[in-house]
């Protein structure tokens, strides 16, 4: 990619919009702003997902929402029925966050079955599942097995970060998550992504997929109107 072509990076960028205060105004907005750079998606929280829907139907820019965020410590039914029900109300991409306890606890059973069930739920409605690790909280060790149980439960990205536990995307983590996954699924660096030397540098260590708040920010230094 080139550092000018800002249309080529904004298809890699999931614009998003999580935090808690987050209005149907700003919704709105971040929609506006998704449609108008065709980004790749909004991502946003379960309950924007019919508001978001209704505003980007028809468009070649999906809706994403997020599912046991942003502790991935929910109920494993829980977790399944959040994501049967965003898909149901429009939702095509899924970003879905780990159980880190069990992961560090190394209950591999637990973590992968836990991915396993929203997969199944994704894969029954052809939805793209993209696996939240949290790398800030994991050692070298754990985020290769996360990465490795959620290739094995069928997660089509790993990635790396909510932007909620004190620290987002590396270049260290991405390079070693793009490593371990090889070519059997993509990269997502998300986390403190503001500029386009953030997203330059993400990309050129492996990472298939963006996500930032700081979209429009980005394609504007890129060269967007």
């Amino acid at each position: 990619m080139l550092m000018s072509d800002w249309q080529a990076a904004a298809k890699l960028i999931d614009h998003t919009l999580l935090k808690p205060e987050a209005t149907a105004d700003q919704v709105k907005q971040l929609c506006h702003e998704a449609l108008t750079f065709g980004f790749a998606s909004a991502c946003i929280q379960p309950c924007y997902v019919p508001l978001a829907s209704s505003l980007l139907q028809g468009s070649a820019v999906k809706v994403c929402s997020v599912i046991g965020f942003p502790s991935g410590a929910t109920l494993t039914e829980c977790k399944r029925f959040e994501a049967s029900d965003v898909l149901r109300q429009g939702a095509q991409e899924l970003d879905m966050v780990i159980n880190i306890g069990a992961l560090k606890s190394q209950d591999y059973a637990a973590v992968q079955a836990d991915i396993q069930a929203v997969f199944d739920v994704a894969h029954q409605q052809k939805a793209l599942l993209k696996v939240i690790i949290e790398t800030v909280l994991l050692t070298r060790e754990e985020k290769i097995k996360a990465c490795e149980l959620a290739v094995a439960a069928g997660a089509h990205f790993v990635k790396t970060s909510t932007g909620f536990a004190g620290g987002g995307a590396t270049v260290e983590d991405v390079a070693l998550m793009r490593a371990t996954v090889g070519n059997r699924a993509q990269v997502k660096a998300s986390g403190g992504i503001r500029s386009a030397a953030d997203l330059m540098a993400m990309v050129a260590a492996g990472a298939d997929r963006i996500g930032a708040s700081a979209s429009v920010a980005i394609v504007r230094e890129l060269g967007a109107p």
